[in-house]
């Protein structure tokens, strides 16, 4: 039962990222500032807010890459 409910919270804290990120990185520049601190921090920032959506797929990489380099030197 605790792993039903680990993958929902992943699941849930994936689709709050990912709708954060899409206003930080696209949304922002078609709507007015939001009145929230943090948000019109992402929204005025124009080089570090691309940071946080790309280390996901380069941190994804960066370990895969890492496995079957791995698996290769294990199998060798």
């Amino acid at each position: 039962m605790a792993a039903v409910n680990s993958g929902h919270l992943i699941v849930a804290l994936s689709a709050v990222f990912f709708i954060i990120a899409s206003y930080a990185t696209f949304f922002s520049a078609f709507f007015p500032l939001s009145g929230n601190l943090i948000f019109d921090a992402l929204a005025m920032d124009s080089h570090y807010k691309y940071f946080a959506v790309l280390i996901v797929p380069t941190t994804s990489y960066f370990v895969i890459g890492n496995w079957v380099g791995w698996q290769y030197y294990r199998n060798s």
